[in-house]
């Protein structure tokens, strides 16, 4: 069995109004070995409960690097104002939103859950195989 890591990172996202106006958004980035698949961000807006979006990894990832996603969750890489940025559209039954985060923090941050549980060994996490083995093997 694996012990649960989780991996971490504060930072300030840019929710963005119109082309000329954005604002602040401090959030949370999340990534626990426990749920291999998926990432975590939790967002602070100034209400009394902050906002959580669960969504693949695996589009995080790609999303550095080039345009994915459709649906609720599209992630693509931009430059804003010269600065390496990677856009984050999340649409809901509450609103959609356009943020912008700083390419080379997620990108960091993405890195070291990718040196926990590399690409391809999510599976091993779930431990569905020995799940699957004490099933089968059980007197029934």
């Amino acid at each position: 069995m694996y012990e649960t890591t989780v991996v971490e990172r504060e930072l300030e996202l840019n929710l963005v109004l119109s082309p000329e106006r954005s604002v602040p958004v401090p959030a949370r980035l999340t990534y626990r070995t426990a749920d291999p698949y998926a990432v975590h961000i939790t967002f602070h807006i100034g209400s009394e409960h902050p906002v959580h979006w669960t969504f693949a990894r695996e589009l995080m990832v790609e999303g550095v690097f080039r345009p994915c996603g459709h649906g609720d969750v599209r992630i693509w890489p931009s430059k804003v104002n010269g600065r390496s940025v990677v856009l984050v559209a999340l649409s809901s039954p509450d609103g959609d939103a356009l943020l912008e985060a700083p390419s080379a923090q997620v990108s960091a941050w993405l890195e070291r859950t990718l040196r926990v549980v590399p690409p391809g060994t999510e599976s091993e996490r779930l431990g569905i195989d020995d799940g699957l083995a004490a099933l089968l093997s059980a007197d029934l």
